[in-house]
């Protein structure tokens, strides 16, 4: 049984953590707002360049002047799996979800035969995915010093992966991110983002209505690349976003955890005080009733 100092020091021990808990939970929901309206944001532009990509691929079908970020290698058997997670922790399983989705999907191409590749943008995916596939593992993206994701890191990750996909390196490429719902929930998804793939089901009528210039393919070869970019950009901020949702349901968790343990470990104080000062008082009045 432990002693009355030991107990009094694991409860002023806990408060300490509720404190720290307790400031990570106003910082994330502080930074969430900001990460939030950034990924709402970026929504409305995201769906409608993607619809307008998606009615120019319709147009250009299978023609053999499509462009080869539309119209691919002409073979899936290599591909790459973009796994973009946090670089910091203590955020629940917001990392671990994301890391969970691409490695079931690597299990799933090898398989059937497919040869996978990895590459991870956040040090805690490439913690987490390099015990199972670090013979996949192909380059990293560091983000420790960037303060806040912009635009030009995006560009960076897509040119990073248009030269690969040009040097012959692999036939897909498929990012992997968590897209934020709400505070509580965080929807880990799979992205195909070359060959690029659209659903045109909504935009193929509106596609006659316009007439481009210079011709579809030219415009399609201009605007492919920027849409990896911006693709890449929007699935950076839905995770910041989930990041600091996670995280700020998880600090709150561990606040009230800590809460309950301070609670139990201040009965079990007042229990082992009460039978120290019981013990004493027997040893009193037996002492007098010897004399």
């Amino acid at each position: 049984m432990p002693s009355l100092k030991d107990l009094k020091n694991r409860i002023e021990s806990v408060k300490n953590t509720r404190k720290i808990t307790k400031a990570m939970q106003m910082v994330a929901a502080a930074k969430l707002r900001r990460a939030q309206d950034a990924a709402e944001a970026s929504r409305p532009y995201t769906e409608r360049f993607n619809a307008v990509l998606g009615g120019l691929a319709a147009s250009v079908g299978g023609s053999d002047s499509a462009p080869k970020l539309l119209s691919g290698t002409g073979s899936d058997q290599t591909h790459l799996l973009v796994v973009m997670t946090a670089e910091r922790g203590l955020c629940g399983g917001f990392n671990s979800n994301i890391a969970k989705l691409a490695r079931a999907k690597a299990e799933e191409l090898k398989a059937a035969g497919k040869t996978v590749k990895v590459l991870t943008v956040g040090k805690k995916g490439r913690d987490a995915i390099k015990r199972d596939l670090g013979d996949a593992f192909v380059g990293h993206v560091d983000l420790t010093e960037v303060k806040r994701i912009g635009y030009e890191n995006a560009q960076e990750i897509a040119r990073d992966l248009l030269a690969r996909f040009d040097g012959g390196e692999f036939d897909v490429a498929t990012i992997f991110y968590a897209k934020f719902q709400n505070v509580v929930t965080q929807i880990p998804t799979a992205q195909q983002i070359i060959p690029a793939a659209f659903d045109t089901a909504e935009d193929e009528g509106a596609t006659t209505l316009y007439d481009y210039e210079p011709s579809e393919e030219a415009i399609l070869a201009d605007l492919l690349p920027r849409g990896v970019a911006t693709q890449i950009f929007a699935a950076l901020l839905e995770n910041g976003a989930s990041e600091q949702g996670a995280r700020m349901s998880a600090m709150d968790n561990a606040t009230r955890n800590a809460g309950d343990m301070i609670d139990q470990l201040t009965i079990e104080f007042n229990r082992s005080r009460q039978a120290v000062i019981t013990n004493e008082l027997i040893e009193i009045i037996s002492g007098a009733e010897a004399l």
